[in-house]
């Protein structure tokens, strides 16, 4: 089950890849700012988010490596399922949680019939894409099922979303913390595509409904930026003052440490993407992020509580913060309330590191390792036991798959032979979990794992083919 939910978030993180271009485009474009109506046009990705969310978890969770038969199985899957509760009930409208049931269906019927052979007479129609003439059949009575459930189940999420917004300032304290706490098991995507793009409605003045906190607050919801303008303070300001920390603690290697968190630090800061910074302590120190995933959620009752809103099309970057400035409630004063996090950040980080004697980049153990494994490195394991996001970035690290030749383990170590070892990032491996990394010359490279060297292995294994 775990498994599946973390191949469920990545596919709905496939589905936004759209969403940063289309929502520069649309702010840009718009008639405050550089007023050209033609590229108005990137809005239309924001409305039809619940085709893209079906075509990414189809294509996310199908079972083949040729993806364009399930991304084509998940498009028919969402619009005859629209289509047919246009039919039956035009008021109806399941947002993003169309788009979600049709791609898992999609996506269950194209691993159910992908290898259906038929009689010779339709063997156009067999095999790959028999799912294609199948989910038709399918989707109908879906949708007609769904016009009799739908109304019952929108009056409930309804209540739920008005439940999370009547909370207040709590219920986005919950929604903060979840959206980080979440992360490290890849599920944060479930619960960022509700709020972003299903929590409430918004009828814009040419009459079009949108729903979701991200679509709302660009079209010109007064009342939506709540839920996601916390997010400036702990990407703007508490990602940065984290890498400052980081780098203050470190006792070796400071310059190289300093290079590494203010390049994470600055990525964060332009762009909104944290993962640089917050995967070099998330497994190292899981305590220091459940008070990051604390932060997060207090930066976003505290803007709600001082009645600031601000909003962005994608990550909350200083980009998005100057673009959106225009649709925000006292969105300035973001910059005071971030210099505040700021502060707690750093001294909260520095003294936990320091009082812990946390192992994080820039203080870790020395451990030497020679290029035979020895009986001590049986005791070793990992910080975590998220094999495959570490199997993922290890073979990320060392040149992708294409610089692989072999690759093999012992009882603690990767043994890999690569093209070129000059490709490998030593620093990035060992911020993954593992213990250390030894070149043994040109295309040989050894990295200490542990005792769970086998499951990393075979997490490699299934990338590579």
């Amino acid at each position: 089950m775990k498994n599946f939910l973390q191949k469920f978030g990545k596919s709905l993180l496939i589905s936004i890849v759209a969403l940063p271009i289309a929502g520069l485009l649309l702010r840009l474009s718009a008639a405050d700012l550089l007023d050209i109506p033609l590229y108005q046009a990137a809005g239309v990705i924001l409305a039809q988010m619940d085709a893209i969310i079906a075509i990414g978890i189809a294509m996310g969770l199908a079972k083949t490596k040729d993806k364009g038969i399930p991304a084509l199985t998940g498009f028919l899957a969402i619009i005859v399922l629209k289509e047919g509760l246009k039919i039956m009930d035009p008021e109806l409208n399941m947002s993003v949680f169309g788009g979600v049931l049709a791609g898992l269906l999609a996506a269950w019927v194209f691993n159910k019939f992908k290898n259906t052979k038929l009689p010779s007479m339709l063997a156009f129609f067999s095999e790959e894409k028999f799912p294609i003439t199948v989910i038709i059949f399918i989707m109908i009575p879906v949708a007609g099922l769904m016009s009799l459930i739908w109304p019952y189940a929108q009056q409930g999420i309804d209540a739920f979303a008005q439940t999370l917004m009547g909370l207040g300032a709590l219920g986005i304290f919950i929604f903060g913390f979840l959206n980080r706490f979440l992360l490290p098991f890849g599920l944060h995507h479930v619960i960022n595509t509700y709020v972003y793009f299903g929590l409430g409605e918004y009828e814009t003045p040419s009459g079009e409904v949108v729903t979701g906190e991200i679509t709302r607050f660009l079209s010109g919801d007064p009342s939506a930026g709540f839920f996601i303008g916390g997010f400036y303070v702990t990407m703007m300001f508490g990602i940065p003052a984290i890498a400052l920390a980081i780098t203050k603690a470190a006792k070796k290697r400071k310059q190289e440490t300093k290079s590494l968190m203010m390049s994470g630090a600055g990525t964060s800061f332009l762009t909104g993407i944290t993962e640089p910074i917050e995967f070099t302590f998330l497994f190292t120190s899981p305590f220091l992020y459940f008070i990051h995933a604390v932060y997060t959620g207090l930066a976003g009752a505290v803007l709600y509580l001082l009645h600031i809103r601000h909003g962005f099309s994608w990550g909350a970057g200083v980009i998005d913060f100057i673009l959106n400035m225009n649709l925000s409630d006292h969105g300035y004063l973001i910059i005071l309330v971030g210099l505040a996090f700021a502060v707690l950040y750093y001294f909260t980080f520095y003294y936990v590191i320091i009082k812990r004697d946390i192992p994080l980049i820039g203080r870790e153990k020395d451990i030497e390792f020679g290029a035979e494994a020895s009986e001590q490195e049986k005791d070793l394991t990992l910080s975590h036991s998220n094999h495959e996001y570490m199997a993922k970035k290890i073979l990320q690290y060392i040149g992708g798959k294409e610089n692989v030749i072999t690759n093999d383990n012992c009882m603690t170590r990767l043994r890999l032979e690569l093209n070129d070892t000059d490709l490998i990032d030593e620093d990035k491996i060992k911020q993954t979990g593992a213990h250390g990394v030894i070149k043994i010359d040109k295309h040989h490279v050894q990295i200490v794992i542990g005792s769970q060297a086998t499951t990393v292995k075979k997490e490699i294994d299934t990338l590579i083919e």
